[in-house]
């Protein structure tokens, strides 16, 4: 048994990145894995730093005390064997309430300076995206995601990882049309391949 950690960023309910995280936790549950989630959005998860924050960050003040909600993350993910970050790919990125997640999260003394105070088995990023895998990596976007959040933000903070994307949802087109049928196919491949992850970890 696996104990697991997701880290999930989206504003809506009704999303295909939700979707996603519920095939996910399913396949969890199947597997017989065990599981918390850090919904960021439904936490209102604070992402900028405080001044406070920023001075213990940055070196001036490194006996300040890290704030509740950050100790509260730390503890999530050192009692965790796995980690999964779920979110949409917005502009090239996470959206900005993940990013701040890192910029407070991953501090001094837990995640870095010297090393990392707990490293998972695995890190997993499960990422929804409007253009297809071929798109983004024709545009030279997929390659920079995956280096931002396996490289630099999951680095040495886990022993393995992989960086997957679930694209081609501005296919469904909404009120604008779009092509629904091939859309229906792709997505139900998605949520299968999303399971699926959560049963092999």
């Amino acid at each position: 048994m696996t104990h697991v950690h997701v880290v999930y960023a989206h504003p809506s309910e009704r999303s295909f990145t939700r979707e996603v995280l519920d095939a996910f936790l399913g396949g969890l549950d199947a597997a017989g894995h065990t599981r918390t989630v850090s919904d960021l959005y439904s936490m209102a998860f604070r992402s900028e730093l405080t001044p406070e924050e920023y001075e213990r960050e940055s070196g001036r003040r490194p006996a300040a005390r890290v704030p509740d909600d950050v100790a509260a993350e730390h503890a999530k993910l050192a009692a965790a064997d796995v980690w999964a970050f779920v979110y949409p790919v917005w502009w090239a990125d996470c959206p900005a309430r993940l990013k701040g997640w890192f910029d407070r999260v991953w501090t001094v003394g837990f995640a870095h300076k010297p090393a990392a105070l707990h490293v998972a088995r695995q890190a997993l990023v499960l990422c929804t995206a409007g253009y297809t895998l071929a798109e983004l990596d024709a545009s030279g976007c997929y390659q920079a995601m995956r280096t931002t959040m396996l490289t630099d933000r999951v680095g040495g903070r886990a022993r393995s990882s992989e960086f997957v994307v679930f694209g081609g949802s501005v296919l469904r087109g909404g009120e604008s049309g779009g092509d629904r049928e091939r859309w229906a196919a792709l997505r139900a491949e998605h949520l299968a391949r999303a399971g699926a992850l959560a049963r092999s970890i």
